[in-house]
């Protein structure tokens, strides 16, 4: 199974090497020079690292083959990816693979099912939980819109890989699941 690992940023000097996005918390045995890199778009040759060093908190990156800016440049946006077993787990029990959240049921802690994960997006000061609602149609405005949860303890309370996640989000996050149910006699 592929797993994107960081995303090919700006070109970084005129000698071909680019920044990096990283998107695991485990660089260092992800990005091994000598090592083949699959891409999202696919490239007609995988990418071999040729060098990597951190630069003022920014990994910056070689490729063989890539040897100026504008060719550097032309990799921008380039999602990276690494081939791990579908069963493999991060070593801090707490970490989770994006493929193994995806299509996990999230509940609140009262039980009530709000949805499904649909992706995770990762942020710069955290990751939120992107969840498709229950019901893809809310009866009076259409399409329900999806909830975006901060991955962070505080809210996300546990995480079981078969029964799916338990949230307890603060006042206002759901938007109007969150407003007290109206009747028919309230002004």
């Amino acid at each position: 199974m592929l797993i994107t690992v960081g995303r090919v940023g700006k070109a970084h000097g005129i000698r071909g090497s680019v920044t990096i996005q990283v998107l695991t918390d485990e660089p260092e045995s992800r990005f091994v020079v000598g090592s083949p890199i699959t891409t999202e778009p696919t490239l007609p040759q995988p990418l071999v690292i040729a060098g990597l060093k951190w630069h003022s908190g920014r990994l910056l990156m070689d490729f063989e083959g890539i040897t100026d800016r504008t060719a550097a440049e032309s990799l921008r946006g380039t999602l990276l990816q690494v081939e791990v077993d579908q069963f493999e787990r991060p070593e801090d029990p707490d970490e989770y693979y994006d493929h193994q959240l995806v299509g996990l049921n999230v509940r609140t802690v009262n039980g009530e099912l709000l949805g499904t994960i649909a992706e995770i997006s990762h942020l710069p000061a955290q990751d939120l939980l992107v969840v498709t609602p229950v019901a893809d149609v809310d009866d009076s405005t259409g399409p329900k819109a999806e909830y975006l949860i901060p991955f962070v303890h505080a809210i996300v309370l546990s995480v079981d890989l078969e029964t799916g996640l338990v949230v307890d989000p603060p006042l206002g996050l759901l938007g109007e699941m969150d407003e007290p149910a109206r009747s028919d006699t309230d002004a």
